[in-house]
């Protein structure tokens, strides 16, 4: 079954299949687990599920320990009769993995007897003697002596003292012929989760909220989701993205975070900025374009409508899309590697919108620090999430983006910010229509 789902096939496999046996493979783990959900295959010592709040990482994990306890086949060779189950306090490991709706004692098992809770030994003992030992991070001297063939750690990313406490656990992980631990968790930038990332003997499964959405309540799905979606809080907390700065970045999610709003005012000034890239192709820079809005001494970043190895004809037309959408003012166009020809490209596609030309006689870390200004100066706000961009300014410190690619997006932005608040004698001055 694992097999199957992994190769794509398992819907072929179930549609040939007496419906009698299709209805019993219902309350099944195999067929109704996502692929994200199962062990994956290879010679890896952990496997880290990083997913979003509610995208069923807890009853990955409890599958997982219960299938080693009883010896499933399907999970291992050998019965795993020892196993450690470590959460940030005690009362986690019994309220979430154990007790909770999705723990390991409420697992739908319809010809199986579910294990004995054992509260004041804290222990879970299955029928055929396996025992599954409840540890508190808080508590890292009690890893020290037992010893274990595998171990489930949940929400790693809470721990207090996080790498004390799994290191201590890993010296106890030396029972059978492949011990292992599983680590479920929303992600933080914490030392141990870039540890764990990094290491080659980590394997990592990925989940977001909305991929459990069949068993999430639509409130939630409505009221929360709907309103962190693409802030760093949401893709961090419901999409398990892993959120980090750089220490020499120009900008700070947090202080983009503050600066948030949920719509602008009315505006006197809009204009849609654009980095054409120098060529066109599959390896081309992306063309970034950026609306920002100015009222009085504030602007607002409104869209970021930014392609990616587009052609000429397709960035122009998107840019236009937006500076009509909006009923901007001008596009501001950089001129230095290409431009002359964006400026063609786009008056032949709308000779009646007017194009500002702008050069650059810096660096773009020279650039971009006087915008960088206007943010810590909290004059500047975006307008809802802008998660690309972001990631963008984040990330770009004197010598660029850690990745070395183009920040055209950034780029846009600084366009555009310089254009309504720093050059007042470059800034387009054209009435609104």
């Amino acid at each position: 079954m694992i097999a199957l789902t992994r190769a794509g096939r398992l819907a072929e496999f179930l549609a040939d299949l007496p419906p009698g046996l299709v209805r019993g493979l219902d309350g099944d783990w195999l067929h109704k687990a996502r692929a994200d959900q199962l062990p994956p295959e290879g010679d890896w010592t952990t496997w880290a599920v990083i997913g979003g709040r509610g995208c069923g990482k807890t009853r990955a994990g409890a599958e997982w320990v219960d299938a080693l306890a009883r010896g499933d086949s399907a999970f291992t060779a050998e019965a795993v009769g020892r196993i450690a189950l470590v959460g940030e306090t005690f009362h986690d490991v019994r309220d979430v993995m154990i007790e909770g709706e999705s723990g390991l004692l409420n697992l739908p098992r319809p010809h199986r007897k579910r294990p004995t809770w054992l509260p004041s030994r804290r222990r879970l003992v299955w029928e055929n003697g396996a025992v599954a030992q409840a540890f508190s991070a808080e508590e890292a001297d009690s890893l020290r002596g037992p010893q274990f063939g595998a171990a489930w750690c949940d929400e790693i990313a809470k721990w207090r003292d996080a790498e004390t406490a799994f290191d201590m656990l890993q010296f106890g992980l030396r029972l059978g012929t492949r011990p292992r631990s599983l680590v479920t968790t929303t992600p933080r930038p914490i030392p141990l989760i870039r540890r764990l990332l990094s290491d080659a003997r980590t394997v990592v499964t990925r989940a977001r909220t909305n991929d459990n959405a069949a068993n999430l309540a639509p409130d939630f799905l409505s009221a929360v989701v709907g309103r962190y979606a693409g802030t760093r809080l949401g893709r961090q907390e419901l999409d398990g993205e892993l959120i980090t700065d750089r220490s020499d970045a120009l900008w700070a999610r947090d202080a983009i975070e503050a600066a948030r709003v949920a719509s602008a005012p009315d505006l006197s000034r809009i204009v849609v900025a654009v980095d054409p890239p120098a060529s066109s192709g599959a390896r081309s820079d992306s063309c970034g374009i950026v609306a920002v809005g100015r009222q009085g001494e504030r602007a607002y970043v409104l869209a970021d409508g930014s392609l990616a190895r587009a052609t000429p004809q397709a960035w122009a037309a998107s840019a236009l899309a937006l500076y009509h959408r909006l009923q901007a003012d001008a596009l501001v166009v950089e001129v230095n590697q290409g431009g002359e020809m964006a400026t063609a490209v786009l008056a032949q596609c709308d000779p009646g919108v007017p194009v500002v030309s702008v050069r650059a006689h810096r660096g773009k870390y020279l650039r971009a620090e006087p915008v960088s200004l206007l943010y810590a100066r909290g004059l500047v706000h975006h307008v809802g999430p802008l998660p690309a961009l972001e990631d963008e300014m984040c990330d770009f410190g004197q010598d660029g983006l850690s990745s070395g690619a183009s920040p055209d997006r950034l780029d846009a932005l600084v366009w555009a910010l310089t254009a309504l608040m720093l050059d007042e004698q470059a800034a387009p001055r054209i009435r609104r229509l």
